[in-house]
Parts: structure tokens; C-alpha cells; sequence
């Protein structure tokens, strides 16, 4: 199978400059419009991929307006763990985890950045040695998965949890067990894993991808009572652009990390902005 879509050469143009308009370019400035207690301030945002970055900005962006991203992370981390996983072993792999490490170094020595966010579901095994080795350098490490982990377990009752990705499955089951577990609450949940829909995803079918969700979700409720629904990845996060408002969808909360982990992402940050002098307009 040919993992790699053709790319469109209809409006190359378009692309270009659309893309641009979701990333833009990198700069030292503040962002020129937004909120005022997020402009100013700058989160790194290691990511398990390169290709993630387009979601990583497009949602950062929408639920934090007005605070710099910077993005680091690279396709190499994805097929490392692929690998691993493909392999049976240990998934993600020691030296994952090591990277991630480094490159959270350089988000705070290079970027100077207020903030780092873990946004791979599969690297949240990464969490703990990241935090740890930033420890003492006043920026906290925030996991994108886990304030969608601890809504889930607010909820309480019965999830699902839906992933596209094999090697995200271990990863996501165990924060969630973990998450509970923290917080001495029960909560039951089972797994779903929709390789159809990373398949879409992959060849830039992103109405597909929902679609499948979307089918998948429903079946589900139809067959079993659950109380909410976790969408494993951050590029599941898509599923907003088909239908923005889950609840009322799907008659459940359906949880993703984007909504979650970005919103509260802002309220660290607000919160360290009550320390620093806001940028002048």
C-alpha cells in the first residue's frame, strides 16, 4: 500500500497560503490580536510528528487566541514507535522518550517559552521525564490527554475510548486507568480502534475519517449504555470540524484532547500572566 497521497495540484496557491495562514511564520513578537492575558505569552508544543503541527496550531490558535506556539517534533518519533509497535516492544521506546526530552530543553532554552504541551497520545508515557527534567525552571508540563482523562472520570459510569492508531491504544487505556485510579474514583470503560478512519485520515479524506467516527459512535450507543465517549489522538480532534457541537450530536459528551488540553492550557496560562507585564499594542 502507498502510505503517501498524491498532493493536490488544482490551486497549489490556495494551499500555500492557507497553510500559512493557520501557521504563519516564525517571529518574536508577540501575536498581534487576541486575548490580552495570552498575548505575550509562548507554549511550546512537542509533538509526536511533523505532519500534527497543522492540528497542534489550528486548535491552539482557536481555543488560545492571542499566545505564541511554537512547535517542535518530527516524523521520526512516529515511525520509532510504529516500529516499536509493529515489533511488540516496549511502545514508545526508551529513546523516545529521551528525545522528547531534549527537545523539551529546547523549547525552553531556544524558545523561551512559558509552557510545554505534550500533545502525542502515544509519547504520554513521556510526561513524567519531561516534567522531571524540567523541573526547577518555573515551566510547567501539561499532557494534552489528561484533562480530557479527568473529565472522563468526572462523568464517571461507562466510556468509550475510540483511537485510529494501534500504538496509541496502550497509552490512552493506561492514563485513563491511571487518571481513575488517581483519583479514587470507578470508572469502566471500553476500547474501540478504527484503523479505516487513520487510513482516511492519512490520504486526506478528513470528511471520511468523521464519517466513520461519527457511524461508529452511533452504533455503539445503539448497542450499549455509555455515559461518554474519549477520542484517543489530538488529529481525532477533526471530528469538531463536522459536527462542533457533540452533544448535542450524539446525545453524549464526546471528549477530545484539542477542547480539553487547550482550554486548560489557558487557564495555566492566565494564570502565569498574572505575574508578567502584558505586551503594549
Amino acid at each position: 500500500m502507498n502510505h503517501q497521497a498524491s498532493p493536490r495540484t488544482d490551486d497549489p496557491l490556495r494551499l500555500f497560503a492557507d497553510y500559512l495562514r493557520v501557521t504563519g511564520v516564525a517571529h518574536t513578537q508577540a501575536e498581534p490580536a487576541g486575548l490580552p492575558e495570552l498575548r505575550g505569552r509562548r507554549l511550546g508544543l512537542l509533538n509526536g510528528s511533523s505532519w500534527v503541527t497543522l492540528w497542534s496550531t489550528y486548535f491552539g490558535r482557536r481555543f488560545l487566541p492571542g499566545a505564541h506556539l511554537v512547535n517542535i517534533g518530527n516524523e521520526a518519533v512516529q515511525i520509532a514507535f510504529m516500529e516499536a509497535h509493529e515489533q511488540g516492544l516496549p511502545c514508545p521506546p526508551q529513546s523516545n522518550v529521551d528525545a522528547f526530552v531534549r527537545y523539551a530543553h529546547d523549547l525552553v532554552n531556544l524558545a523561551h517559552v512559558d509552557a510545554v504541551l505534550i500533545t502525542c497520545s502515544t509519547m504520554n508515557r513521556a510526561y513524567r521525564a519531561v516534567e522531571a527534567s524540567l523541573a526547577g525552571q518555573g515551566v510547567p508540563v501539561i499532557q494534552i490527554d489528561q484533562p480530557m482523562m479527568q473529565r472522563a472520570v468526572e462523568i464517571g459510569g461507562h466510556a468509550l475510548v475510540i483511537a485510529t492508531h494501534g500504538p496509541t491504544v496502550g497509552s490512552t487505556q493506561a492514563l485513563l486507568r491511571e487518571t481513575a485510579e488517581s483519583a479514587g474514583k470507578a470508572l469502566s470503560f471500553g476500547g474501540l480502534t478504527l484503523e479505516a478512519a487513520w487510513h482516511q485520515l492519512a490520504a486526506g479524506d478528513v470528511d471520511g475519517h468523521n464519517d466513520t467516527l461519527a457511524r461508529a459512535i452511533r452504533a455503539h450507543l445503539a448497542r450499549e449504555r455509555t455515559d461518554s465517549v474519549v477520542l484517543a489522538q489530538l488529529s481525532m480532534s477533526a471530528l469538531l470540524l463536522s459536527y462542533p457541537d457533540p452533544l448535542a450530536e450524539f446525545g453524549i459528551p464526546v471528549l477530545t484532547s484539542a477542547q480539553c488540553g487547550f482550554e486548560r492550557v489557558r487557564e495555566i496560562l492566565t494564570t502565569l500572566n498574572r505575574h508578567k507585564p502584558q505586551p503594549k499594542s
